[in-house]
Order: C-alpha cells, then structure tokens, then sequence
C-alpha cells in the first residue's frame, strides 16, 4: 500500500461561490484552485491553508442538489505515488469499485473510488 496521508475531504454544496467566499473569510483557507471536472455538470474547488500541500477541502457543487440541511461530506481521499499500480492492486482485493477506470482531471490529477465498508466512498489521488 502506497497511501501517504488524506489527501482531501470533498464536500458537496449547493453554491460554490459562497461556499468558497465562507471557507475563505470565515475560516482562513486560500482558493487553490477552481475549473469544471470532465463531467462538465461538475464544478470543483480545492482550498488549503498557507500554500501548504497538506490536507485539502474540495468543494463539489452539480453532482446532488438534494443536500440535507447539514450538507453532505462526499469521500476522503488518500494521496497514492502511482495511481495505476493501486488500481490494479485493489482490482485483485475483496472490494467494489465505484470507478471502473481512472479519471484523469484538467489539471492532471487523478483518481478512482472504491466503496468502503460502510458504503462510504474512498478515493486514491495522485497529484500531477
């Protein structure tokens, strides 16, 4: 297992623009970076404190509009040195895959999920 640290947590809003406008006025994090995911329906914000690469908040709006009154935390995510060799290894483990193919983002990050125990989403993560 190559996993290192939790890469991001992704929490899924409603309004992006004021999600990002909260987490930076509110609680201090810096906007890192914001684009439409491949699945144009999608738009993503990373936030993070002090230019650190340390663990992110990525913001989800498109993906579920119909978000109880607390929100919803999507998936945490766990950075990986080679995404490609992980896939393949949890291909060959007990476990349902989400993602049947590694997505690769505008940015050049990429990923898959697979479901945990709880049915909770786990997401592998490589940065570019």
């Amino acid at each position: 297992m190559a996993g290192k640290k939790i890469d991001h947590v992704g929490v899924m809003v409603r309004d992006i623009d004021s999600a990002i406008k909260f987490y930076q006025d509110v609680v201090g994090m810096e906007l890192k970076n914001k684009f439409k995911h491949t699945d144009e329906s999608l738009t993503l914000a990373f936030l993070g404190f002090n230019g650190s690469d340390e663990t992110e908040l990525e913001l989800i709006q498109g993906y579920n509009d119909n978000l109880p009154e607390e929100g919803k935390v999507h998936h945490f995510a766990v950075t990986v040195d080679d995404v490609e060799a992980e896939f393949e290894r949890i291909k060959g483990l007990d476990v349902t895959l989400i993602d049947q193919a590694i997505t690769t983002l505008p940015n050049g990050y990429r990923y898959f999920f697979v479901h945990g125990p709880e049915g909770e989403w786990v997401e592998f993560f490589q940065r570019s």
